[in-house]
C-alpha cells in the first residue's frame, strides 16, 4: 500500500514518467505516458528519471527534494547506462521500467545509496 501511495504521488508530481524501479508494471495499466517520451533525447530521459527519483525519495524520507539531487543523478545515470535498447524502447513506450529494466534500476538504487521503495 505504501509503495502505491508513493508511486501515485510521484506520477502526479512528475506527470510524465514513472521511472522508479520498485513498482510492478501492473500498477501502471491505466497510466498514459507523455508522448514526448518517444522522441526525447537520452538526456531528457535521464532528467525525468532523476526528477521522479527525487520526488519519491523526498516523500519516502520526509526530506527536501534538493537533498537528493546527487544520489538521484547517480541513480538516473547508472540506470539508463545499464539499459539495453529494448528496455529503453519499452520505457519510451510505457513511461515506466519493464521487469528486466526494473532489476537493473534496483541495483542502481542500492549502488547510489538510495532507499528502496517497500
Amino acid at each position: 500500500m505504501r509503495l502505491r501511495t508513493f508511486l501515485a504521488a510521484g506520477l502526479l508530481a512528475i506527470g510524465a514518467s514513472a521511472a522508479l524501479a520498485g513498482a510492478s508494471s501492473s500498477q501502471f495499466e491505466a497510466y498514459q505516458p507523455d508522448p514526448a517520451l518517444r522522441t526525447a533525447p537520452t538526456s531528457e530521459l535521464e532528467a525525468r528519471v532523476r526528477r521522479s527519483c527525487a520526488v519519491i525519495q523526498a516523500r519516502m524520507q520526509n526530506a527536501a527534494e534538493t537533498s537528493f539531487e546527487r544520489p538521484c543523478g547517480c541513480y538516473a545515470k547508472t540506470t539508463l547506462r545499464a539499459l539495453d535498447a529494448s528496455e529503453i524502447a519499452a520505457y519510451r513506450t510505457t513511461g515506466y521500467f519493464n521487469d528486466s529494466a526494473r532489476a537493473k534500476a534496483l541495483g542502481a538504487i542500492d549502488s547510489c545509496k538510495l532507499q528502496r521503495p517497500v
